[in-house]
């Protein structure tokens, strides 16, 4: 099933936020369509235009928020006031802002953390959740992740006054994720290399903070999160997120739904994983609910 076409833009909010941040949100779609927020991952990396293409703009209001830091958001890279609790604040004033008061909580990788940390702050606002490749950030996850790489090195690298510094620990960070998602792509260059260097800056924040969900756990969270239609997507070869991460969460969240997504690793644009997105949210705003998965 392939991606919808890439819906209109509706609106442009720069929304100002505490601590000197101010969020760009995009909202696509159909004004008076169900309203879907789209989390995307990192932190840091904002909210690429596949992310919306998974929801059907006729009958979507397709809520895209740059979170801080990330994207059209500024400033840029910045790490001062942004913590997982501030983003959750941010979001109940992205839904006030916006006169909605529940939506479908689309997430994948980080931006599926983000979307339980979220779910289980303000259970009222939650309609349903869609889940990809759930990070749950725990400290096995994130030693998995880095391997032989030091996380403190790279994170103080990446906010070294000497550019070539900053650059070489983005490229080192970049090669250890391509290597593990299999991705394959180009090396980033220039603007393309800058943007990579403020995005892992934001992100080796959050990974050093434990990204704030340690106490409690992102899994003891699940106890606070609603019974509303939640579908977990998961490719058995993700290497960026385990698998074994998506069993431990469907676990505590029974109501849940665990469809595995084949060969799809950790990659949002692998046509298994843009089909299953698809079809799940084409049966959500058929029916009301996700179904048994792909």
């Amino acid at each position: 099933m392939p991606l919808h076409a890439d819906p209109p833009l509706l609106a442009t909010h720069a929304l100002a936020v505490p601590g000197g941040h101010v969020l760009q949100v995009q909202e696509f779609g159909q004004p008076r369509g169900i309203p879907a927020v789209v989390l995307h991952g990192g932190p840091g990396s904002g909210c690429s235009p596949l992310l919306r293409r998974f929801f059907d703009p006729v009958r979507y209001r397709i809520i895209c928020p740059d979170q801080r830091g990330a994207g059209g958001s500024t400033p840029r890279g910045g790490t001062a006031d942004n913590t997982t609790d501030d983003l959750i604040a941010d979001l109940r004033r992205i839904r006030e802002h916006l006169g909605i008061r529940r939506w479908l909580v689309a997430g994948g990788s980080w931006g599926a953390s983000l979307a339980l940390a979220h779910a289980a702050a303000e259970p009222d606002a939650i309609a349903a959740l869609l889940l990809r490749a759930t990070f749950l950030a725990r400290a096995q996850d994130v030693a998995a992740f880095f391997g032989e790489l030091s996380l403190d090195e790279l994170a103080e690298a990446l906010s070294s006054p000497d550019p070539a510094r900053r650059e070489g620990a983005a490229l080192s960070w970049w090669r250890r994720e391509q290597s593990l998602a299999g991705t394959g792509a180009a090396a980033p260059e220039g603007e393309a290399l800058a943007a990579q260097v403020d995005r892992l800056r934001v992100q080796a924040h959050y990974l050093r903070h434990g990204c704030w969900l340690q106490s409690p756990t992102l899994l003891e969270r699940c106890e606070a999160i609603p019974r509303v239609p939640t579908l977990l997507l998961h490719a058995r070869d993700d290497h960026v997120c385990p698998a074994e991460g998506a069993i431990a969460l469907q676990r505590r969240l029974p109501h849940a739904a665990l469809a595995w997504v084949e060969h799809a690793g950790h990659d949002p644009a692998h046509p298994a994983m843009v089909a299953a997105m698809v079809a799940a949210l084409d049966r959500y705003a058929a029916r009301g609910d996700f179904g048994a998965g792909p």
